[in-house]
């Protein structure tokens, strides 16, 4: 059966930290959710919890890094749904700790970039159809990071970093292909929040930390698109 809701998203790696916070407060803005997660269990958990608080919440099995899953998770969404106003590229890893670009092990980079950078890539490409639905336009988040802007950039996780600077530069490039087809492509950083990957010294919490991003996908004007953003503010590329 499809859900009846209006609006709806879709937030992959959203089975716990920023990507969870931002399914929950997606859900209290009135949309049906979609977890994307790449291990059911842990997805199907994080359903139950926001259900269980009176919201449409569907546990979606996606794994970004291999094109077989991303197409068998269209496969169960079109099930589920006829459109999707709003998709978030939230998975991703940090494998990065105290590694210098001088001795990086290549292997934990590509690792990186394909899920970082790559699967946002594909995830996007083959969800396209059901955004190009949306009534009201489209909107797609890539959940970026302040350790991404070159401006910025020092020696911190350059695996990471270098992962984030390519997603930004995703970002522009679906910007500009898909501004004629009225769906908006924006980078969000978080800002260091408190979550598995952030530590328990990040000074955000995880709400602080999926307020921007929600911004984003409600009430940001569509019209704002390409762009790299933390607090709603306009980040140096």
């Amino acid at each position: 059966m499809k859900t009846q809701h209006s609006k709806i998203a879709l937030i992959t790696g959203a089975n716990r930290g920023i990507g969870h916070e931002v399914a929950r407060q997606l859900c209290k803005r009135g949309f049906a959710v979609f977890i994307g997660s790449r291990d059911f269990s842990k997805g199907r958990s994080a359903c139950e919890e926001l259900c269980s608080e009176g919201y449409e919440a569907i546990c979606l099995p996606i794994d970004v890094t291999d094109p077989v899953s991303i197409r068998q998770a269209v496969g169960t969404f079109s099930q589920k749904a006829d459109h999707l106003d709003v998709l978030i590229n939230n998975a991703g890893i940090l494998e990065d700790h105290g590694e210098n670009i001088l001795c990086l092990n290549t292997e934990m980079l590509e690792r990186t970039l394909k899920t970082n950078t790559i699967g946002p890539i594909l995830v996007t490409q083959d969800f396209l159809p059901f955004l190009q639905k949306s009534p009201d336009g489209g909107r797609i988040i890539n959940v970026s990071s302040g350790v991404a802007s070159l401006e910025n950039m020092e020696t911190y996780a350059p695996a990471y970093s270098i992962s984030k600077a390519a997603l930004n530069a995703v970002t522009r490039q679906l910007a500009s292909s898909l501004k004629e087809h009225n769906i908006a492509v924006n980078s969000v950083s978080p800002g260091w929040t408190r979550t598995d990957m952030g530590g328990a010294s990040a000074p955000r919490p995880v709400e602080k930390g999926a307020e921007a991003i929600v911004w984003m996908a409600t009430d940001a004007p569509l019209a704002e698109t390409g762009g790299f953003w933390q607090d709603n503010k306009r980040m140096p590329w």
